[in-house]
């Protein structure tokens, strides 16, 4: 990829492993473009800026011409097979290492799946709420929920890379025991089997018990200044803090400062280089691909990322910012660098190695 070593993405959800009909395809289509229901008569999802990057780069991928008919590339990718086509579109995305949730989950590749396919490696990111719901399944009351619950967030710690908070926000105080067990309590006398814990004083409780194990924790709130008494609380605890904040550009923007505020909190750039590095310190900005389901889309968030920052480089150097070396240290910050350092990948066991 031109200079930038093999990415890192630091946040996705893995791809489908079985066959996808046109109108399942369009349906994580519209996802990607951040569309509800269904097309507008006589129109495709395929009509969409996500839409016309699948088609741009991932055809080749497949043996096909750049921009075909998108029935011609499902009949080609129907004609590959599920698994040879996602092997082929994850191999040629040039992402080497993936941070996912555990699996599989609806149908979704497991981190080793995801890994063998792709000829990278994987990590383990795991959310303390599905923790908490499979402890709750055994436990005979709050008391019994609350140890078993601490119990498998520290056991998950010796194997997980990083914990993942669904937490829209946090104090900068650990919620009172007492308030905790109250909540606890409630949640377990009415929740469905296997249902995960949404109630806000367990959540955060939760978030401070991953905190406490010294792991890195992605914060998933939409709005990452919810956080901000949480990132000060945390300063010095030993445990760095992701930020992956909500598709609006406020929200963005407030990452990126927080980001560059407290030593410990970094901030996803996803795409958009060229936003996050106006706003925060370059060593403080991760890549991610956020895909989910079609293999497309490590493809089409890689080569966004990639041609985004390429030209911004450039852009700087022919300005005199700064030399071609430096500008090719920062890419490699952003795309891969910073996200070994922050989540210890160099140290850490993989899911699976290429192969």
């Amino acid at each position: 990829m031109d200079g930038i070593p093999p990415l890192v993405d630091q946040y996705s959800q893995g791809a489908a492993q079985r066959e996808l009909g046109l109108g399942s395809f369009e349906q994580h289509l519209a996802e990607a473009a951040g569309a509800a229901g269904p097309a507008p008569p006589g129109t495709t999802f395929f009509d969409s800026r996500a839409g016309l990057a699948v088609r741009r780069w991932c055809p080749p991928l497949l043996g096909l011409e750049p921009h075909c008919a998108p029935v011609r590339y499902l009949a080609r990718r129907r004609e590959l097979g599920a698994y040879r086509s996602a092997r082929l579109l994850l191999r040629g995305a040039g992402i080497g290492t993936f941070l996912l949730p555990p699996g599989p989950v609806d149908d979704l590749t497991s981190p080793a799946e995801l890994a063998r396919a792709a000829g990278g490696r994987a990590h383990e990111v795991v959310r303390p709420e599905a923790l908490a719901a499979r402890a709750a399944d055994g436990a005979p009351g709050a008391d019994a929920f609350l140890r078993a619950a601490a119990e498998a967030v520290y056991g998950a710690a010796r194997t997980a890379t990083a914990f993942a908070s669904a937490a829209p926000g946090c104090d900068g105080e650990p919620p009172p025991a007492a308030r905790v067990r109250e909540a606890a309590g409630r949640w377990l006398r009415t929740r469905a089997p296997g249902e995960e814990p949404a109630d806000p004083v367990l959540t955060r409780h939760l978030l401070w018990t991953a905190v406490a194990t010294g792991l890195p924790v992605q914060l998933h709130g939409a709005d990452p200044e919810a956080f901000t008494g949480f990132l000060r609380a945390t300063s010095g605890r030993g445990a760095d803090l992701v930020l992956l904040p909500g598709p609006g550009p406020w929200h963005r923007r407030r990452a990126y400062r927080l980001a560059a505020a407290f030593p410990h909190v970094y901030a996803d750039v996803g795409t958009r280089p060229e936003e996050a590095l106006r706003e925060a310190p370059f060593g403080k900005l991760l890549f991610s691909t956020g895909a989910r389901a079609l293999a497309e889309l490590y493809v089409v968030a890689a080569r966004l990322f990639v041609r985004a920052m390429q030209r911004l480089m450039g852009y700087w150097v022919a300005d005199g910012w700064c030399r071609a070396a430096e500008a090719a240290r920062i890419a490699s910050l952003v795309a891969a660098g910073t996200a070994r350092r922050v989540y210890r990948l160099d140290y850490r066991p993989a899911a699976a190695a290429a192969g």
